[in-house]
């Protein structure tokens, strides 16, 4: 793709998702400042284990993931995306003080809790909101620079972090304090700087998640369900990876460089790719995605060396890159304009119950078995998965062949 064919792109794309891309993007700093800093914040300061890790984590990310059922299908209910956005994204900039007060994992739980329900209100709003304010045409566009936006966000966060870290001596909690400022400022964004299509103004409301409703969603969106909670287990929280740096010896104040190393591969992948998804089979890109992160967990798990450590993490930021903006533009494809809300919410809701059941069979595996055993098995799934969408696209290429020939 040139950059000529790049540049026309982003020119068509809507002003409305620049927004949400922007207000996408410092929310993420906001949270990354925290969240690359808290699993050594819980293990070193506050004395918790893998496990205890992995549980917070998973979950964190799977009520965020659930929420998103239930915010979705009122989004639908109401026709409305934004108001929903907008107290999604303001949950979560008020949650940030409590990261800098917390002297127990009690409060982390909390803490970590309120912020991923102030995820979920929003995720799946915003991302019907894209869908709807996104030419059909653009649309893998339309997601893919979204998430390099949020993605410049969640590498800029980890960033800030370690100059804040160097220049505070490690003091944690000031760190926390300060990633408040962009949390308000993604609310400020959102309320002054994003429109809502006028046609999810008006209309009838009619319950989205009715029987009759539910029905109207196809084999093929059921699949998308499937792929993304299958992807979700066979990618646990990025919590381990910071761990894993941590044990290369670097010093505390560094370790989170490995997500801004992570979030720029990430970040520069998912635009172009999101591109890519607009012109190319779905099913080979998933499957390109799942052997990136066949070769990151194998990295990762070779060696805590930070050289090594590195080099899994840029391929797993890769990964991200190829498969999360296309997963989100797949749904949108496949799923009615009404119900959009409550599809991206039931796709949600099974990532998220995958998300808890990796994160703690990881933590567990780092507990007693190490590190290296977390990776190995992660990268079993990886292949086990493989062979899923191998055998899958197999049986869907060999209906078609007779279908034409009946």
């Amino acid at each position: 793709m040139t950059k000529k064919n790049i540049g026309s792109t982003l020119k068509q794309i809507p002003i409305g998702i620049w927004m949400l891309g922007f207000v996408s993007m410092l929310m993420d700093i906001s949270s990354e400042m925290v969240h690359s800093l808290l699993p050594l914040f819980m293990v070193g300061t506050l004395g918790a284990s893998a496990v205890a890790v992995g549980l917070i984590e998973g979950l964190a990310e799977s009520t965020a993931l659930i929420v998103k059922v239930f915010s979705g299908a009122l989004s639908d209910y109401l026709g409305k995306r934004k108001g929903l956005a907008l107290f999604g994204y303001a949950l979560g900039a008020l949650t940030k003080p409590l990261f800098a007060v917390a002297n127990t994992t009690g409060i982390v739980l909390t803490a970590r809790l309120l912020d991923r329900v102030g995820k979920g209100v929003r995720g799946a709003p915003r991302d019907a909101l894209v869908a709807d304010i996104a030419p059909p045409h653009l649309r893998g566009a339309a997601f893919g620079l979204r998430q390099s936006l949020d993605t410049v966000g969640a590498f800029l966060g980890p960033l800030l972090a370690v100059g804040l870290m160097l220049l505070w001596a490690n003091d944690f909690r000031k760190v926390f304090w300060v990633a408040v400022i962009p949390g308000v400022l993604a609310v400020a964004l959102l309320l002054f700087g994003v429109r809502e299509p006028e046609q999810h103004q008006n209309g009838k409301h009619t319950n989205p998640i009715r029987r009759e409703n539910l029905t109207r969603l196809s084999a093929r969106y059921w699949w998308v369900v499937g792929i993304g909670a299958v992807f979700t287990l066979a990618r646990f929280s990025e919590a381990f990876l910071v761990l894993r740096a941590q044990q290369s010896g670097i010093p505390v104040a560094f370790v989170p460089l490995v997500m801004v190393a992570m979030n720029l591969i990430y970040a520069a992948s998912a635009y172009p790719l999101g591109k890519l998804s607009d012109r190319m089979s779905h099913t080979k890109l998933l499957a390109l995605g799942l052997v990136v992160l066949v070769a990151a967990d194998l990295i990762l798990a070779a060696s805590d060396h930070w050289a090594v450590v590195l080099t899994g993490v840029v391929l797993w930021g890769l990964h991200m890159g190829i498969t999360q903006g296309l997963l989100a533009s797949m749904v949108a494809d496949t799923a009615p304009a009404d119900l959009r809300g409550t599809a991206y919410g039931v796709f949600n809701l099974m990532s998220g119950i995958a998300m808890l059941i990796a994160s703690v069979v990881a933590g567990l595996l780092w507990d007693r078995f190490g590190a290296s055993s977390t990776f190995y098995a992660g990268a079993v799934f990886c292949i086990v998965t493989l062979i899923g969408l191998a055998t899958y696209r197999s049986g869907a290429t060999h209906n078609r062949a007779t279908s034409s020939s009946e």
